[in-house]
């Protein structure tokens, strides 16, 4: 959800933080305040394009930041901010937005930069706004199939992950069959290079670790000189004129001598006949090494040809030799299926039709759960509708099988609506506007935000053109959505700001003789006032108050009811 709100230098916004809680927001005030400037810049935020002239005059530029508490239910949001490699801390994210007085649009989430579009997809799974005009997430048909999934997913969602499972397979197989079948030029051409490949790197004879092998024994050599005095030198002061050994041998026997005498010099005494011994020991290994040195000018010719050989090669095939060994049994092997190019597309046809089948008779169960669900979801939503006085309404689910599959089947889902009695079933983008359309987005938040992952419903004056009962009823509803999503509205109606759980109070102010937007939270007091002016206008009189202070009980009566 999202729990905090930072706007600066954004059109008559000039520094303003405000903070939300869980449970149902009223914004109120009066026009012109600021308060569709906040669900402006919450728009720009989710990712609506933005223009220069949201930036306050005189400011460089307008800064937007919004911080939102991810819990771990959001399994779909997690896993997007997975792929972008974004990560995580204690479930927050926060997202960014700063417009330039030059035009320019500078994106942000946790501190990384990111594009317009990756913010859009993080903003459209964060939050859903809505108002009279424009509910994008719900009237979006590319988003109906992901929505009646969700309002099903305890049968649908095991379902869809077997069939995923075998959809991969298929298109794995398929994708084989493509490369496999281009056209015959392709093809023999491809043959030729493999061929080519092929016979170089057997007629190179590569040996595992060969490279390294070589590179040793070429250091040796070239160094040969070098190491042939260090062994030399070495072996000459154990056993030339300096005579360490020798030395060695006197201090050991007279050691070992007075050993009987002293515990001490006994100890000494066998320390001192062990080193003697490995000293010697490494002498005779220097002598051998020396005398088998022997220094092959041919040899080292041979191995500098053999490596400029396999330099040459690994800038074709691969940076080791190891890497080259791979690459050729690799193509050992495709050069083989190329050559033999009609078995295997046989062989791969009849693979894709048993694996078409296999997946065909999943993505068809699911169809039947998805009809089951839809016949839930329509009778749900009907009810809804009558709730809110629109009791000709009728709602459906259109379900066509699509020819092919898809990754989430065979199935094209849309939702449909009359609102009218006599009136045809119409896609939902083209279904009643103004109070109808209204209580219509309503009914779809209601049931759908226990199942769709968005952690914020924005409503921004959708009870426009309604009054009474309807009124009530859309209070009602806005309260029983934000039982389970939180939810943030901006209204006149006093009906629907006295359901609220949190009053927020937008004014406008001259600061430096400039207008400035300010929040104020309301207390329980200060409610009672404002429902009051919503009621009767600026002049508060005796009976405006008391009109108040029975909405509130009334809506206390509502919510104990609601909870028990």
């Amino acid at each position: 959800m999202l729990t905090e709100l930072t706007i600066r230098n954004f059109a008559i916004i000039d520094d303003l933080s405000v903070t939300f809680d869980e449970g149902l927001t009223i914004m109120t005030g009066e026009t012109g305040a600021g308060k569709s400037i906040i669900i402006d810049a919450v728009q720009l935020l989710t990712g609506a394009r933005a223009s220069v002239e949201y930036v306050r005059h005189g400011a460089k530029k307008a800064e937007i930041m919004g911080l939102f508490y991810v819990d771990e239910s959001y399994s779909r949001l997690k896993q997007f901010a997975q792929e972008y490699d974004i990560a995580l801390q204690d479930d927050m994210l926060v997202l960014e937005r700063n417009i330039t007085s030059k035009g320019k649009s500078i994106c942000k989430i946790n501190g990384k930069i990111v594009t317009l579009s990756i913010l859009k997809i993080f903003g459209t799974m964060l939050a859903s706004i809505h108002s009279q005009h424009d509910t994008i997430h719900l009237m979006d048909v590319n988003n109906h199939l992901y929505l009646l999934d969700q309002f099903g997913t305890e049968k649908i969602s095991p379902m869809k992950k077997a069939y995923q499972k075998e959809y991969e397979k298929l298109k794995a197989l398929q994708n084989d069959y493509n490369k496999l079948a281009e056209n015959e030029q392709q093809t023999a051409q491809r043959i030729d290079l493999l061929s080519f490949q092929l016979n170089e790197l057997e007629q190179a004879a590569l040996t595992e670790d060969e490279d390294n092998i070589l590179q040793e024994e070429r250091d040796q050599l070239q160094h040969f000189e070098k190491i042939y005095q260090a062994v030399q030198q070495s072996y000459y002061v154990l056993h030339g004129d300096g005579k360490v050994l020798e030395q060695l041998t006197i201090a050991k026997d007279q050691l070992t001598e007075v050993g009987n005498l002293n515990e001490d010099m006994e100890a000494k005494g066998t320390e001192m006949t062990n080193l003697f011994y490995q000293l010697e020991e490494m002498s005779f290994d220097l002598r051998d090494y020396k005398d088998s040195m022997y220094y092959d000018e041919d040899r080292l010719n041979e191995i500098e040809s053999r490596l400029a050989e396999l330099n040459r090669l690994k800038k074709k095939y691969g940076a080791t030799v190891e890497e080259m060994l791979q690459y050729q049994t690799k193509i050992s092997k495709e050069l083989q299926t190329l050559e033999n190019k009609d078995h295997h597309l046989e062989h791969l046809k009849v693979q894709i039709e048993e694996q078409t089948a296999l997946a065909l008779k999943k993505a068809e169960n699911m169809t039947a759960i998805r009809k089951e669900t839809a016949t839930s979801l329509i009778s749900l939503m009907e009810k809804e509708l009558q709730d809110l006085y629109l009791p000709d309404a009728r709602f459906s689910v259109d379900m066509k099988v699509e020819e092919s599959l898809g990754m989430d089947g065979i199935d094209h889902i849309e939702f449909m609506l009359s609102s009218n009695k006599g009136e045809p079933l119409k896609p939902l983008s083209k279904t009643a506007s103004g109070g109808e359309l209204s209580r219509i987005m309503l009914a779809i938040n209601k049931i759908f935000a226990a199942h769709d992952e968005i952690s914020t419903v924005i409503f921004d004056e959708i009870d426009t053109g309604v009054s009474g009962r309807v009124a009530q009823s859309i209070a009602e509803k806005m309260y029983q959505i934000s039982k389970s999503t939180q939810v943030l509205g901006i209204t006149h109606l006093s009906q629907v700001a006295a359901m609220c759980d949190n009053h927020l109070v937008i004014q406008k102010a001259e600061r430096n003789n400039r207008t400035v937007t300010t929040i104020k939270q309301l207390d329980n007091d200060d409610k009672i006032h404002e429902l009051a002016k919503m009621i009767t206008g600026n002049e508060l009189t005796n009976a405006a108050l008391e009109h108040a202070e029975q909405l509130l009980e009334m809506t206390d009566t509502y919510k104990e009811a609601v909870s028990s």
